[in-house]
């Protein structure tokens, strides 16, 4: 396809507080153990503005008085209708771009341009439709909200159109089985074209017309259900009746207290609702197992509507990939991925099962032995689904070492150190433009290569305010391409268009620029953080962050660094535009920085304090449990997209029982179905397994790689250049393989997927950030 919108949506998923997450252990995390390492850097007087920046109330935006531009400095960009305008002019202008791709077969000459001009031509649409994902998102005013939805689906439906373009595929095959074309293409031209091929034969670009359209037909329906299925797999459950003597006995002296208060003067029934604030305290604090169990039930139980949208998808899903010739839909999606197959997911997750379930046994005879205690029991008790959360409250994230208040601006500091250290590269604050940002909050950054000179733009919109999306989310909004060879020249005309093409033209002009040190122009990446921290005040004073906040700043970095270093020639595989299974390397990566003192340390301008504190080592085992049931919603995830859900009588709870009672820890509650809440069903349908399978290779290559000297320069460059910089255009187990020196791993088999699968998981990285 010409782009994957799919695809570059998972890099945006909101995330939420996490339900758990256990502290850190010294010995496992190496950190009393003292070794030769790289000196920390003091920090720059950027450094300083940095913390300058993101700590001081703003009374309102700083912006150049003597330069007023619009969003991004797009000078045309000053209103809603301005945007309509330049959606608009895209549209005709990939319409134009889009026949002279039809006519290469006229000119050998244009057949060597095909694949740049197909990767122009995905560019020129995401450049606006990503712009519009990001204004429909976060812009505070409701026009230009609306504006921006009708250009992304105005758009998107003439993606849509070029996805099952059979001329383009013509033109691409013509392309691929031309041996001296094939010859004349980089590794990158090649890899870019491959995607292509792969997208176009996903898109029953082959089948005569009548099953392109039930190809069209069913992808229709898979999306209308799959919206309809993510709305109300979070939508409200109806409340549970609570008696008053079920609450005697919380623990909780806030909340707790209150409702107990409540019942006694009311002497009614209370009502709550699953996954309120009183359900999670019931559930971690009632010593009486029949309101847990009450909650717990009434918050997994399902509509017999949501189950059925559910398995319309999946049933709309299997009969898709049916058509265009795989056995499955997990097949099909799978096939480009890290993964290659289903049969190799299954090696990944089964070894990874065994080796967690040896721990998480371990951990459940913890809560048996718990609940016998609590029961007076002779005999060893059942752990349920509602026992988790009492006889193991979740715990909140905790840092490795003590540490003072963090705020917001010192953690970029520390950010903007760690990048000197590791890349040479920096976080420079730079003053924004009248009308460059949407809201008063939005920073700017300069991301600052020591040898390039800027390599990009990092956009901060990371404070709560009224009709924002709670989480956080990373967009790339502009992704690196090479723009001096695009023959713009050689795109066709109509008399009479050149004004209304004009802001195209002039969108895509504003985008280019010159590195230091480097051949050519390039469109440099710019990509936008959205979070929801609680914003300084003169009050409060500056942001101070839980150590959950920290680690999601730095996973979103993570993705952020990955876009400014894959800065690659074409758009298509630039920065995370890079396999499912793969993306999430670098983000998780970033936080296992977060179990280093010395990495801690760089959060404060003198170091020495921090870097001599030795870990917590406080071990709590129901981690192993989350992690365990984690993977069986992988094998679930899997089972869903197998040939299974097209066989008569498929049940998608019934499937979920048997996993769990077969597989799991803690039995299946009879009368619940979890699985219409699995809202990533849609969003990573097939892929789900990609968090787990990039949490182990992040922990290896931290464990390998940094563990010891987590600033070293030499480390970085080389992670950098075997990993960072091609972004998406280098198969991933070439880079695994070079940058761990495994050669066993180049060829991405069930062996390798196997040998993933044995390699231990760190703490400090909390599950499902995507």
């Amino acid at each position: 396809m010409i782009a994957r919108i799919a695809e570059n949506a998972s890099k945006k998923i909101w995330r939420s507080v996490p339900k758990f997450h256990g502290d850190l252990r010294a010995h496992e995390l190496g950190l009393v153990r003292r070794t030769a390492s790289t000196l920390v850097r003091p920090p720059s007087s950027d450094d300083a503005e940095l913390v300058s920046l993101f700590d001081q109330p703003q009374t309102g935006q700083k912006a150049s008085p003597l330069f007023v531009t619009g969003i991004f400095q797009h000078p045309q960009l000053t209103t809603p209708a301005a945007f309509s305008a330049l959606a608009d002019s895209t549209l005709v202008r990939a319409q134009l771009l889009t026949e002279r791709i039809l006519r290469a077969r006229e000119s050998r000459s244009e057949l060597f341009k095909v694949i740049k001009n197909l990767d122009r031509l995905s560019d020129l649409l995401c450049g606006v439709i990503d712009l519009a994902e990001l204004l429909r998102n976060a812009h505070p005013d409701a026009r230009w909200v609306d504006c921006a939805t009708e250009s992304y689906e105005k758009l998107c439906e003439f993606m849509n159109v070029l996805n099952t373009h059979v001329g383009l595929y013509e033109v691409l095959h013509t392309v691929l089985h031309d041996p001296e074309i094939v010859k004349s293409l980089s590794q990158e031209a090649l890899q870019t074209a491959l995607i292509f091929w792969h997208d176009f034969e996903k898109s029953a670009i082959k089948l005569p017309p009548e099953q392109r359209e039930r190809f069209v037909s069913l992808s229709s329906e898979i999306l209308s259900v799959g919206h309809a299925f993510v709305t109300e797999a979070s939508a409200p459950r109806p409340p549970v009746k609570i008696k008053p003597s079920e609450l005697e006995g919380l623990k909780d002296r806030g909340m707790g207290a209150r409702l107990q208060r409540q019942a006694f003067f009311t002497q009614k029934n209370l009502l709550v609702y699953p996954g309120s604030h009183q359900a999670y305290m019931i559930l971690r604090e009632a010593p009486d197992e029949e309101p847990r169990r009450k909650v717990y039930m009434a918050g997994h139980m399902s509509s017999a509507e949501q189950i059925d949208r559910l398995e319309r998808l999946l049933n709309a899903r299997a009969q898709l990939s049916r058509l265009v010739g795989w056995d499955s839909y997990a097949g099909m999606t799978l096939s480009d991925k890290m993964a290659k197959t289903p049969e190799n997911v299954n090696h990944f997750l089964g070894t990874f099962l065994d080796r967690t379930t040896l721990d998480a046994r371990k951990a459940l005879h913890t809560l048996r032995l718990r609940k016998q205690a609590h029961l007076k029991s002779t005999d060893l008790p059942i752990i349920q689904a509602w026992d988790r959360d009492y006889y193991c409250p979740p715990e909140p994230p905790a840092p490795p070492v003590p540490l003072p208040p963090l705020s917001l601006g010192r953690v970029f500091m520390g950010l903007s150190r760690l990048f000197k250290h590791l890349y040479g590269i920096t976080l420079r604050p730079i003053d924004v433009a009248s009308s460059e940002v949407w809201h008063s909050d939005v920073h700017k950054l300069e991301v600052v290569d020591e040898d390039r000179g800027v390599v990009g733009w990092i956009y901060a919109d990371l404070f709560a305010r009224r009709g924002k999306s709670r989480g956080a989310a990373h967009y790339t909004v502009r992704c690196s391409r090479r723009t001096d060879d695009d023959d713009e020249a050689g795109d066709l005309r109509i008399p009479g268009t050149d004004e209304f093409v004009g802001p195209s033209i002039e969108f895509e002009a504003t985008k280019r620029h010159k590195l230091r040190g480097e051949h050519g122009e390039f469109q440099l990446p710019l990509v936008v953080l959205l979070c929801d921290f609680v914003p300084p005040s003169v009050a409060r004073g500056p942001t101070i962050l839980e150590w959950y906040e920290v680690q999601t700043l730095f996973h979103e970095m993570g993705h952020a660094m990955h876009s400014m270093i894959g800065r690659t020639e074409y758009h298509n595989v630039a920065g995370t535009r890079c396999a499912t299974d793969f993306v999430e390397l670098p983000s998780i990566l970033m936080e296992h920085f977060l179990n280093s003192p010395k990495v801690l340390s760089l959060f404060d301008t003198d170091s020495s304090s921090i870097i001599n504190q030795t870990g917590n080592h406080h071990k709590d085992p129901c981690r192993y449990i989350d992690t365990h049931n984690h993977i069986l919603l992988s094998l679930l995830d899997q089972v869903y997209h197998s040939p299974t859900v097209l066989e008569p009588g498929f049940n998608s709870t019934t499937a979920l029982a048997n996993l769990y009672n077969t597989r799991g820890l803690i039995p299946h509650a009879p009368g619940t179905s979890f699985q219409t809440q699995f809202g990533h069903l849609f969003g990573y349908g097939a892929t789900y397994y990609s968090y787990h399978f990039d949490r182990a290779i992040a922990s290896h290559v931290w464990r390998k790689i940094f563990s010891a000297d987590p600033l070293n320069r030499e480390l970085g460059d080389k992670y950098k250049q075997e990993v960072l910089k091609y972004g998406g255009g280098r198969d991933p187990w070439l880079m695994l393989s070079a940058l761990l020196d495994a050669p066993e791993l180049e060829v991405g088999d069930a062996g390798a997927m196997r040998e993933v699968g044995r390699w231990r998981i760190e703490d400090g990285v909390v599950p499902e950030r995507h």
